[in-house]
């Protein structure tokens, strides 16, 4: 390990912070020119942007006949996207959820986690199934997009669409662009550098594999989602993880679906542990977006708490360490139900507040 490669995860840190910037500021203004919500740009155009790295990762490992790898890469990044992401975004500050995302989106991606999983019972995921989550995925976007303006005419009816010069269109849109691109230049770097460290350390491949590189196509959307929140576009942060798990599986899995010579195969493992966990993550999101439409600090420090969890799992369970049974134990039968009747308790809380107001 040399100089160099401490150079290069610096700058890649920076350039993904600098992306993230220049994206959520461009999109933020892009959104308020054209008639379009923040949360509308964050389902869409921000979370198509920032899931080009798994699009890019899992396509090409179907032209070069592996498939297989591009499930694993949706499944970890969904499951990274609201565990580590959100968790982390309400830890900076605490995230304002709006109403259409828990009456429609959450539902939504919901809906989208228990697809995949219908379609994994056979053991994979044939070429014309999808082709349909893709087709999901176009009437998803024209949909949001021709019902966020028809609502926004409806509020202001007053303000045109086209009230800003074109020059500064462009420029918004150029903004977009150049914080997509050194979003990902900037993962690319990072997780260059971090694999050079954690292998100069003598950490293993395999748990290389399972930790930097699965972390490393979710960055942009970390940095994006971060970033936002702390700027105050909070719309954006948390429809950023909604879109991205939504477009992960319709548009990413869809697409590569769509271009493998075979059927992605679905093991045994992940449809047992790996995709009943992501779809419990989506889940998750509804009680704790319910309890006064917010993601309050404690909550995101759960999520956090329950994405480490799950690195463990998954090094431990690769590495068949000795311990491995007891900390299962522990999760089931304490975390977990811990975890549940404190979720309950919030939601009574919040219907209580609710029944005082009324």
């Amino acid at each position: 390990m040399d100089f160099l490669t401490f150079i290069l995860l610096l700058a890649g840190f920076a350039i993904l912070i600098g992306g993230a910037e220049l994206l959520v500021r461009g999109a933020a203004q892009l959104a308020r020119d054209m008639g379009i919500s923040p949360l509308v740009i964050g389902l869409t155009v921000v979370s198509f942007g920032t899931s080009a790295p798994e699009l890019a990762v899992s396509v090409c490992s179907a032209w070069k006949g592996q498939a297989g790898l591009a499930l694993g890469n949706v499944v970890g990044s969904n499951i990274c996207n609201i565990l580590l992401i959100l968790g982390v975004s309400a830890l900076f500050a605490p995230l304002v959820v709006a109403r259409q995302v828990v009456r429609l989106e959450v539902p939504i991606m919901i809906g989208t986690a228990l697809l995949l999983m219908l379609l994994s019972l056979n053991g994979g995921v044939e070429r014309w199934e999808g082709l349909l989550m893709f087709s999901c995925a176009v009437v998803y976007v024209a949909w949001t997009v021709v019902r966020s303006r028809r609502e926004n005419s409806r509020q202001a009816p007053q303000c045109e669409l086209s009230a800003s010069p074109r020059p500064r269109r462009l420029w918004q849109i150029l903004q977009i662009a150049a914080g997509l691109a050194m979003l990902g230049l900037g993962s690319r770097w990072l997780v260059g550098g971090a694999v050079s460290i954690a292998a100069f350390f003598g950490v293993s491949d395999m748990v290389i594999g399972l930790t930097v590189v699965a972390i490393g196509t979710s960055l942009p959307e970390l940095a994006t989602s971060a970033l936002a929140a702390l700027r105050g576009q909070r719309d954006i942060a948390v429809g950023n993880v909604v879109g991205s798990n939504i477009f992960n599986i319709l548009v990413v899995l869809g697409l590569t679906a769509g271009v493998a010579p075979n059927a992605i195969p679905v093991p045994q493992q992940a449809l047992m542990v790996d995709l009943p966990i992501m779809l419990a993550a989506c889940l998750a999101c509804l009680p704790i977006f319910l309890t006064g439409h917010r993601i309050a600090r404690w909550e995101g420090g759960l999520f956090f708490g329950y994405f480490i969890a799950y690195t463990l799992f998954t090094v431990m369970d690769t590495m068949h360490h000795p311990k491995m049974g007891l900390f299962v134990q522990a999760m089931v039968f304490f975390f977990i139900p811990l975890t549940i009747i404190t979720l309950l308790l919030s939601l009574w809380r919040a219907w209580h507040r609710r029944q005082l107001r009324n």
